[in-house]
């Protein structure tokens, strides 16, 4: 239910990718705190539709848009459609993300661009239109704003896998460590403008897309020895985090990676000296 201290009320936040998992948790987070929500799908409509219901069985606002974020013209359509819906933009949750996993040796080139496509020029797209959008506001204003607090806030999703290396998944690992630089990349350009840029780096989460693991117990008792704080990680974990980063209680943090990872980059193969 919509909770009584609504830190983002009448706000409008896009979050893509939110037919499923951290994405999903976000949207429905976002919406209990008293924001319009645009939940995203790319390819699952029962899915989105899921969220978008939930949304709005706890008292929530918001609308279900199709759109695959790695084409530009399905981007673009999105933000026009929240536009028109709900008149401005607050809040943008780049978290659309995929694997396609393969060893090296074996990884097509389809394989590959698929991941990049999503998970990085995904990034690009919808980071863009978000910027633009925010600087449109601004000079479109009909009144000046005389606040110090930023005009609009993007937050990416990306994995400790930004710094750790996987065998195995070197797509998705190149396409999140890429996420980082782009991530500190814009933020350095955005920021005079008073756009906030940061991202969320998530460890081992609880989402459908790792269920082969958390739901096997040897598989997830070998999984707690790379977590020093010996759980599992939540979707609302994660969006927590990032509605932190979405607030103004946040407003001098900028250009930042926030790791939620119960300790996962803390190289826990050296707690007994290596």
């Amino acid at each position: 239910m919509i909770g009584p201290e609504l830190k983002f009320k009448d706000q409008v936040v896009i979050v893509t990718g939110s037919s499923s998992g951290i994405g999903k948790a976000c949207a429905i987070h976002f919406a209990n705190q008293g924001a319009h929500v645009v939940v995203n799908y790319s390819s699952n409509a029962e899915e989105g539709q899921n969220t978008l219901d939930e949304i709005l069985s706890n008292g929530g606002s918001g609308i279900l848009v199709k759109a695959d974020v790695s084409r530009e013209e399905e981007v673009l359509a999105m933000f026009r459609e929240t536009i028109n819906k709900f008149g401005k933009l607050d809040v943008l949750v780049s978290n659309a993300g995929l694997q396609k996993d393969s060893p090296f040796l074996e990884m097509t080139l389809q394989q590959w661009q698929k991941v990049i496509d999503v998970n990085l020029t995904g990034m690009f797209l919808t980071c863009r239109a978000a910027a633009r959008q925010f600087v449109s506001q601004v000079e479109n204003a009909t009144e000046p704003s005389h606040s110090e607090l930023s005009i609009g806030k993007i937050i990416l999703m990306s994995s400790v896998h930004d710094v750790i290396p996987w065998a195995g998944h070197v797509n998705y690992a190149a396409s999140k460590g890429g996420i980082m630089m782009f991530m500190k990349s814009i933020s350095q350009e955005l920021a005079p403008h008073k756009i906030r840029v940061n991202s969320v780096s998530p460890g081992a989460i609880k989402t459908p897309i790792n269920k082969e693991v958390w739901s096997d117990p040897n598989k997830y008792n070998d999984l707690l020895n790379l977590i020093p704080y010996k759980r599992i990680g939540t979707p609302q974990d994660v969006a927590k985090a990032v509605a932190w980063l979405a607030s103004d209680d946040s407003d001098y943090v900028n250009g930042e990676t926030l790791y939620i990872d119960g300790g996962m980059t803390l190289y826990p193969e050296f707690a007994d000296n290596g």
